[in-house]
């Protein structure tokens, strides 16, 4: 009886509870899910962390205070700094995650010179996120006459290292500087007057001359895009605003919003005083003059060991480094001081992966192999006293080329004694000049006849720089972009070659000498250098890239798409007609008469293999990467007025005497 009872109330028990748990289910109580008195849980590290980290506000000579952070590896005793100034906010990069673990805890980029033992320093530059000051956009040098302000990068990077030196007690004295883009010019004021404790420099794809080629303008054709970089750096002291436009395709938006000057208005940018800037000084007038750096640095030369980073497909600063580097042998020659490396890279790439490129594929990891095997161990030369001394190439370029698609092991480091191999404006002596004759074949023979070429270019029409829609997705790649997306159009025209019956290397500056004319007053003039795969057998098989692909690029590791005819870019630009007898007195063409436009396309390093073709294409717009000419001569194109519009008939010629061509960059050895 006992036993029947407790089983009972056991029973009872089990009910009762088991519908006391469904009543209080919590899935089954309508509540708000949100507490916002929620604590979390005070978590212990895996590990104690094995570095400090100090914000400091360092004070320059005026008294503004830049905000710096300081990463110390634990037990740090005589270790040298790697310093960079930047724009775009110290404290979040130095910051990559909240490991307890330097290595983790910092940028990519920066794990070789963790793991030996460097203290790394991140700063605001004045007027920027944590630092005091006024904000002035790349400012020049004081004593330019557009610097009022007694202080520039120069002074603040020469005033950051004396303090570091004397207030970091575990740094051995010794501060190198390296930084990418704006960081880059940081960097490249660092040299102007050096402290004497910077040791060594790394300028990355660095913005020195704005006008002539990196960032605002190229050959005097304004760079669109730069209008979202103005809101975004200058709208406020730390993030600022990109302007909605109201769709999807950029090329219908800036067609939408007219002139430049039109788009900047309605984008707020006339709140901008540097827009104001930029808006007033169209030409490369003095103002462009005073801040270009490659000039500025040369004439004073290097007293800093520096290695230049330049990325062959850099589609933001193309013309800092390279132009830097030249600039400086020209005037002393062999300078032991000045080197330079040119990797497969787009736009800062070197801190990131450097695997592939677009659709291509490398033999390695490129940029992680030139940071450990090259940068770090030079740093290491004159950081750290005792470490081997390590020999830096003069110029170390990569050839992205080879008999197939990049991962088959044929692209590989270039050690040229000489870079680039050919002088600056094409030399008889080791140029090659490859004509566009007016069958649309290209000829290393000079035309002996010809009628030009023409197309009507039209403004209203222009002819995009990547296929549409454009919404900024491909930004970092669109250099390498298959070009088969114009073809078709009637104002492109379009030269290629045969195939070639040997390898081609190619390897310096190709220089446009287009003989031209137009029907308007004004126009631009874009010349794109592209390698052409061959047209070969293919099956495309299911499965991952390249699993059932049968051909030569079958079984290439990543190999997203069949190569069949790709048209790859080595090589664009673009060149504003205004412009060709003086950069700084624009002037009007004159109507139906030829005229030859000389201008530098972007530097080349690559074997071109038997079988490939080389194309050339010409056209007038490239839209909306850069403005549109009205091809009306205006005095400030900012401004054109629709009417100033029109379509213009353009004409490339190739008669004797009127041969346009390529001078084309061919390596002897």
């Amino acid at each position: 009886m006992y036993r029947l009872a407790t089983a009972l109330a056991l029973s009872l028990l089990f009910v009762s509870s088991h519908s006391i748990a469904q009543e209080q289910d919590p899935a089954k109580t309508v509540t708000d899910e949100l507490n916002p008195n929620f604590k979390p849980p005070a978590i212990t590290p895996a590990a104690a962390p094995d570095y400090e980290k100090h914000v400091v506000m360092i004070p320059m000579r005026d008294g503004v205070k830049l905000y710096t952070v300081i990463v110390v590896p634990k037990d740090a005793k005589g270790a040298p700094i790697v310093l960079t100034r930047t724009c775009y906010n110290a404290a979040g990069r130095a910051a990559r995650s909240t490991s307890p673990k330097m290595l983790e805890a910092l940028p990519l980029s920066d794990e070789d010179f963790v793991k030996n033992g460097y203290i790394r320093v991140y700063q605001d530059v004045r007027g920027k996120y944590g630092s005091e000051g006024i904000y002035l956009m790349t400012p020049p040098p004081v004593g330019s006459g557009f610097n009022t302000s007694g202080a520039d990068d120069t002074t603040d990077a020469y005033d950051t290292i004396d303090w570091l030196v004397k207030n970091v007690p575990e740094s051995n004295g010794r501060v190198g500087m390296i930084g990418s883009s704006y960081e880059g010019f940081t960097v490249v004021m660092a040299l102007l007057h050096p402290h004497p404790a910077l040791k060594v420099a790394a300028p990355e794809s660095p913005m020195v001359d704005g006008w002539m080629g990196d960032d605002w303008f190229h050959y005097g054709a304004f760079r669109q895009p730069n209008l979202d970089y103005f809101t975004e750096q200058t709208a406020k002291r730390g993030e600022g605003y990109m302007v909605p436009r109201g769709g999807r395709d950029e090329y219908a938006n800036f067609l939408r919003l007219g002139s430049t000057g039109d788009a900047a208005r309605a984008m707020g940018e006339d709140q901008l005083p540097f827009w104001k800037v930029v808006e007033a000084h169209p030409a490369y007038d003095a103002f462009w003059q005073s801040q270009a750096l490659d000039h500025l640095l040369a004439a004073k030369g290097l007293t800093v060991p520096t290695l230049w980073e330049q990325g062959e497909w850099d589609q933001e600063d193309m013309w800092g480094a390279i132009h830097s580097y030249r600039a400086i042998e020209a005037t002393h020659k062999n300078d032991p001081l000045n080197h330079i490396v040119m990797g497969p890279w787009f736009h800062s790439q070197i801190n990131r992966s450097g695997r592939s490129l677009g659709p291509f594929q490398w033999t390695t990891d490129t940029a992680e192999q030139w940071r450990r095997d090259y940068l770090v161990p030079f740093f290491n030369t004159y950081l750290k006293p005792g470490s081997p001394k390590f020999d830096l190439p003069k110029a170390l370029i990569y050839d992205a080329g080879g008999e197939n698609l990049g991962g088959l092991g044929t692209d590989h480091w270039d050690t040229p004694k000489v870079w680039p191999t050919v002088c600056e404006k094409g030399c008889p002596e080791t140029s090659k000049p490859l004509y566009l004759t007016a069958n649309g074949t290209l000829s290393f023979e000079a035309p002996t006849a010809g009628a030009p070429d023409e197309y009507v270019s039209d403004p209203a029409n222009p002819v995009p720089f990547s296929p549409r829609p454009y919404d900024g997705s491909n930004w970092r790649t669109w250099l390498v972009t298959d070009q088969h997306f114009v073809e078709g159009r009637p104002d492109v025209l379009t030269y290629i070659s045969e195939p070639l019956k040997a390898p081609l290397k190619l390897a310096g500056e190709p220089v446009a000498h287009l003989w031209a004319s137009t029907s308007g007053t004004d126009s631009d003039w874009v010349v794109k250098i592209i390698d052409v795969y061959p047209d070969v057998p293919m099956t495309r098989g299911a499965g991952a890239a390249g699993a059932g692909d049968t051909g030569p690029f079958a079984g290439v590791l990543g190999t997203p798409y069949n190569m069949n005819g790709y048209e790859a870019p080595i090589g664009i630009d673009i060149f504003r007609g205004r412009y060709r007898t003086s950069f700084e007195h624009p002037s009007a063409l004159i109507p139906n008469q030829a005229a030859e436009f000389t201008f530098g396309l972007p530097m080349i390093d690559r074997t071109i293999p038997a079988g490939h073709r080389l194309m050339v294409q010409v056209q007038s717009t490239l839209f909306p990467l850069y403005d549109r000419n009205p091809q009306t001569f205006v005095p400030n194109i900012f401004n054109a007025k629709p009417t100033d519009y029109i379509k213009a008939t353009q004409k490339i010629w190739h008669e004797p005497g009127k041969a346009s061509y390529i001078s084309l960059p061919i390596a002897t050895e």
